[in-house]
């Protein structure tokens, strides 16, 4: 059984920074493409930021670059995506979740119907 979960959401003032987690068990991790996607309230959901199972490719919003680093640790059987946010925007504010297996480019990062999805994790940026 997959189990995907998020954590290290919270509130946060306009330029402070979070990281959020994503554990992953019950497959292969280090085989899968994972990216992290969010939702904002009455907007459709959006590839944030994803990353190959090799780790050579790697996709960002252009809202969020220079600004978001995706990484992920599959040493000593730890199965985790890491997403480190800094100089926060009241526009990053949305549900964040993680996904196994997106198509990543460059260019693009698209879940593809058999992804796992984590609850998400609640980031709330004030002004």
């Amino acid at each position: 059984q997959v189990q995907v979960a998020e954590s290290g959401g919270g509130l946060v003032q306009a330029g402070g920074s979070l990281r959020l987690s994503c554990t992953v068990s019950g497959l292969t991790f280090r085989h899968y493409n994972v990216g992290w996607f969010r939702q904002a309230p009455g907007k459709e959901r959006e590839g944030v930021s994803c990353i190959s199972w090799t780790g050579r490719s790697t996709y960002y919003a252009d809202s969020v670059k220079g600004r978001f680093t995706i990484s992920k640790s599959v040493d000593n059987a730890e199965n985790t995506l890491y997403l480190q946010m800094s100089s926060l925007k009241p526009e990053d504010t949305a549900m964040y979740y993680c996904a196994t297996g997106p198509r990543v480019t460059s260019d693009s990062c698209r879940p593809v119907t058999d992804s796992y999805w984590g609850q998400g994790t609640q980031v709330s940026v004030s002004s």
